[in-house]
């Protein structure tokens, strides 16, 4: 089998608000570059990447992998990823291996999960994640705590979730840990907390903050303040287990990492680990070093949604719930539309493959969308409310 030809499109999808965060806002919908690799055997493999249009990324590498045999993820992980310094991009070979897979498993007719190890529990617990939103169902902007517990109580009732993680870095730092505290007060003892600045507290901000969260025993700090020694120098003074997606984000610094005692738990993501084998790799070293590990969302569609599923299926020490965006998106792209919450989880697809197929007509809708609202990743994700603002990452 041989890879004969690379097709990509670039698709925006509604959401029911605008979601604040701590570089800007994803103003009122989110945008995916889906992937089809297409083999002379007529199989085609879909994969998805994030961070705006990817399109003319993706085709430079297509060179590189037409003609290669889709099961020799080996050999195209090191002309796609490893062999030219300025080329090399974790979240397209991610996005490659993830097409890979999928072909593979219709190849086989099996699951995606099949492949990497098999499946060890048939869906996976996901988050209500919380953001501070503009124009909010309903109208109005979240402004107070008490707002985004009222939304985290919504989510509890409408999807059944046990966790929540809260979009931090957007207000006042002692506000959004009155959030958590609210949460907590509401939600009672065992509803799963977390919070997230994404690294822009002072470490002085962050000790503050996570001090008043200890009594909360809340599941995990996520990124409170940048950088390793960022991370280091809060986890020495706070009494909460810390996460990251960001320090580590990618396998060159994890040593330093695990080396500085910087962290507690690394949340998985497709992209920045090298595709679901990468993911794989990251769980046997967390696991060597006793660390933790959870999965991050990178505001994916169906497709990426998919693959996250069938790996964290495999995956024995990841017994946290998964973060996800997708209970803001008013569609999907796949046949069927979005996948359901059931009692606060999302089943794993049967396959084979991914178990999911693209729906033409929507992905024609949504091209036809993207085209008409652009690329917010290169307005830097601007904020409509206040255009002259811009992040101040260490300022609070």
């Amino acid at each position: 089998m041989k890879i004969i030809d690379m097709k990509v499109r670039t698709v925006a999808i509604p959401m029911n608000s605008m979601l604040r965060h701590n570089t800007g806002v994803h103003p009122g919908y989110l945008m995916r570059t889906i992937l089809e690799l297409i083999t002379d055997e007529g199989i085609i493999g879909l994969g998805e990447v994030g961070g705006g249009d990817q399109r003319g990324a993706l085709l430079k590498l297509k060179p590189r992998i037409v003609g290669l045999d889709p099961f020799d993820l080996e050999t195209i992980k090191l002309k796609v990823l490893r062999s030219i310094y300025y080329l090399s991009n974790s979240r397209l070979y991610g996005a490659i291996e993830i097409a890979c897979l999928d072909i593979m498993g219709k190849a086989c007719n099996v699951p995606m999960h099949k492949l990497i190890g098999g499946a060890l529990r048939p869906e996976i617990p996901m988050i209500g994640y919380l953001f501070w939103r503009y124009d909010r169902p309903g109208g109005g902007h979240d402004k107070y705590a008490e707002d985004m517990a009222d939304l985290c109580v919504e989510l509890k009732e409408t999807l059944g979730v046990t966790a929540m993680k809260l979009k931090a870095g957007v207000m006042d730092p002692m506000e959004e840990v009155r959030v958590l505290e609210l949460c907590r007060e509401r939600l009672g003892d065992n509803f799963g907390l977390r919070i997230d600045p994404n690294g822009v507290w002072s470490v002085a901000t962050a000790v503050k903050a996570g001090r008043r969260l200890e009594d909360l025993e809340i599941q995990y700090f996520e990124d409170p303040s940048w950088g390793l020694e960022g991370m280091r120098r809060v986890k020495e003074q706070v009494r909460i287990p810390l996460a990251t997606n960001m320090y580590p984000n990618k396998f060159d610094d994890l040593g330093p990492a695990i080396h500085m005692n910087s962290i507690d738990i690394v949340l998985t993501d497709l992209h920045y680990w090298e595709g679901p084998r990468g993911v794989k790799d990251l769980s046997a070293i967390c696991q060597t070093f006793n660390l933790g590990i959870a999965m991050h969302s990178g505001a994916e569609f169906g497709v990426e949604l998919a693959a996250m599923l069938h790996t964290a299926s495999t995956l024995p020490t990841m017994t946290m719930e998964g973060d996800a965006h997708y209970h803001y998106l008013e569609d999907d792209i796949i046949v069927g539309g979005k996948m359901e919450y059931v009692n606060g989880a999302i089943k794993v697809p049967e396959g084979p493959g991914l178990g999911v197929t693209l729906d033409e007509d929507k992905m024609e809708k949504y091209e036809r969308y993207y085209e008409k609202m652009g690329d917010y990743y290169a307005r830097f994700h601007q904020d409509p409310y206040r255009l002259d603002w811009y992040p101040k990452v260490g300022g609070i």
